[in-house]
């Protein structure tokens, strides 16, 4: 892969992970305990009233799965970031092929080429 693109491509990730992290920021702590995760932060009660502490815990409820989404997409920018460091970034896991040069501009946290992304999560 030409170094101008990789700078490219590296610039993009940083600047999603940047992004992710702010978004996280808004509603949710990192977890001191366990590197990457971030865990949404429960509301106080006892401080409002009964119907406020029920839309704030609805609102917890409502985050959980957001959190869960930004938490694995900044996972994958995180590993994409490493292997570009160790040198192995735009390399398939799958069958080990270049993932073609459209895919990652498109996507460059992508891990597999189109061909060996799994169904399921499709990116």
């Amino acid at each position: 892969m030409k170094k101008k693109l990789l700078d490219q491509l590296k610039a993009k990730l940083e600047e999603e992970k940047i992004k992710l992290v702010k978004e996280l920021s808004a509603f949710a702590k990192r977890d001191k305990n366990l590197k990457g995760d971030w865990d949404t932060r429960y509301p106080s009660l006892g401080s409002t009233s009964l119907e406020e502490e029920a839309e704030e815990v609805e609102e917890y409820g409502n985050l959980l799965p957001i959190e869960n989404t930004l938490e694995l997409e900044l996972q994958k920018i995180n590993l994409a970031l490493e292997k570009i460091k160790k040198g192995t970034f735009g390399i398939c896991e799958k069958c080990k092929k270049p993932i073609s040069e459209a895919r990652l501009k498109a996507y460059p946290q992508a891990r597999y080429c189109q061909k060996c992304q799994p169904k399921k999560e499709k990116r």
